[in-house]
């Protein structure tokens, strides 16, 4: 790596570099896109003026999607596929709970099938659930993450990467 100067305050900036790739604890700005293999977008930020700013090890992406970035720099696009288990997970029935309907008569919504509903564990954190099933005595809700149990494309494209312990790039 090239280091140039350093300003009053002693942040370092470094040359724009062709070989400064993705590692951990690097900046990187980049556009992405997440769709099934069906060619469904789940989300992309691509149409966004913007490209999107994350650190490479905050926990920001699951550890699957920050994989695919591993070694990338700016200028380099990528379209990886990833199994379940890189991704949300598998599908696991166990995350799938059975209530009595009673349960719901307090709640002003009717429960229906497709409907997300949020509880509170008991530590007091919000779950997320969606109704999969509603009969007349019980309300069956699945608490797996949406996506969990399907394979995914994640399509990047990198704009920029600032090395870990860096404050910028400076332009030549």
């Amino acid at each position: 790596m090239n280091n140039s100067n350093t300003s009053a305050d002693s942040a370092t900036f470094i040359n724009p570099n062709q070989d400064t790739r993705i590692t951990q604890g690097s900046q990187v700005q980049l556009h992405f896109e997440v769709s099934l293999e069906n060619g469904t977008v789940i989300d992309s930020t691509f149409n966004r003026p913007e490209p999107v700013r994350l650190t490479i090890g905050d926990e920001s992406l699951l550890p699957g999607f920050e994989s695919v970035l591993n070694n990338l720099r700016a200028g380099d696009t990528r379209t990886a596929h990833l199994e379940p288990e890189q991704a949300f997970g598998e599908w696991n029935k166990d995350n799938v709970q059975t209530f009595s309907r009673t349960q719901f008569a307090l709640t002003a919504a009717n429960p229906e099938v497709g409907m997300m509903i949020e509880f509170e564990d008991k530590g007091k954190n919000t779950l997320p659930g969606v109704i999969s099933k509603v009969t007349e005595d019980e309300v069956e809700v699945d608490f797996n993450h949406p996506l969990a149990g399907q394979p995914l494309l994640f399509k990047v494209q990198i704009f920029k990467v600032t090395p870990p312990g860096q404050v910028g790039v400076q332009l030549m």
